[in-house]
């Protein structure tokens, strides 16, 4: 494959920027869009604004762990997940970190946009972004390296995207925006739980000490069930309101989540877990559609 793949060409870059994995970005957005639509308060303008800045982070933390976890030795030769640009060889070190410069640049231009719509405290919750996508993976304390990861989702992932589009877009918050941050932080962190699950080898002799790593194979299989079950079931709170849909159709997840983690079971480790990847990603789509779907109908 790496061949066919020029160095720092058009190509590299759009395999780097590992766009399968927007779906990540836009869920929460879409959920913090839609609970603004249910309260009354839905506006596109910043709500897309949200949708850009989300995407073009998410494309600077790809950016990031591609060049670090390369300059830290992690993608060796053994790796089993998809393939990195710097490693391979698409992306050269310098052009990766001119990379970094530039899409961490456009996605403060984007973010500053909403400061139109809101206060300076926005520009705290963009540099925490910004810092934390960094510390992930770099500096002294790797956070992601020291099993920190989980948690960082479910901010960063959940309260600050779900949150900040409702907030943006209300100036307010409340409870069902709290929940609807967790649901979707929960769901996200499947996608993370499947990758150090595949990875739990490869990450012990690297040093990278993930939750996983350090409670366990079968703590790790039933981490990745409990996550989408807590999800689906908390969205049961939004009864409480008579959101009635928004709380009965995402338990239509839970079929397509125990499917998965009975393959995920089965497959045990290898490359081959690369397709619950693929169906974690799909899945958690699934359930910020239904839920979305569900506060729109509400």
């Amino acid at each position: 494959m790496e061949n066919k793949i020029k160095i720092n060409s058009v190509k590299a870059w759009f395999l780097a920027a590992r766009p399968k994995t927007l779906a990540s970005a836009f869920t929460p957005v879409l959920i913090g869009s839609a609970m603004a639509y249910m309260d009354g308060k839905f506006n596109w303008l910043p709500a897309l604004i949200c949708l850009l800045f989300a995407f073009e982070m998410q494309i600077a933390a790809n950016f990031i762990n591609d060049l670090y976890d390369f300059l830290k030795g992690t993608d060796r030769e053994d790796r089993l997940g998809p393939e990195r640009a710097t490693s391979q060889g698409w992306i050269s070190p310098s052009a990766m970190r001119n990379g970094i410069f530039i899409i961490v640049a456009i996605a403060c231009i984007t973010g500053s946009m909403l400061l139109f719509y809101t206060g300076w405290q926005l520009i705290i919750v963009g540099l925490l972004c910004i810092l934390f996508a960094f510390l992930y993976t770099t500096g002294p304390y790797p956070l992601s390296y020291n099993g920190w990861g989980d948690a960082l989702v479910l901010i960063f992932f959940g309260f600050v995207p779900v949150g900040g589009t409702y907030y943006v877009q209300s100036l307010t918050w409340n409870t069902d925006v709290t929940v609807a941050s967790i649901v979707c932080g929960l769901i996200v962190d499947t996608l993370l739980v499947v990758n150090n699950y595949r990875d739990r080898e490869a990450d012990k002799k690297s040093g990278k000490r993930t939750i996983i790593v350090r409670f366990g194979e079968p703590f790790g299989r039933y981490l990745y069930l409990w996550l989408g079950l807590i999800a689906a079931w908390g969205c049961f709170w939004f009864l409480v309101n008579a959101h009635l849909y928004a709380a009965l159709l995402p338990q239509l997840y839970l079929i397509a989540h125990i499917r998965t983690w009975q393959k995920m079971v089965k497959i045990h480790s290898g490359k081959k877990l690369n397709s619950i990847l693929g169906e974690t990603s799909r899945n958690m789509l699934l359930l910020g559609l239904l839920l979305s779907l569900g506060m729109l109908l509400s």
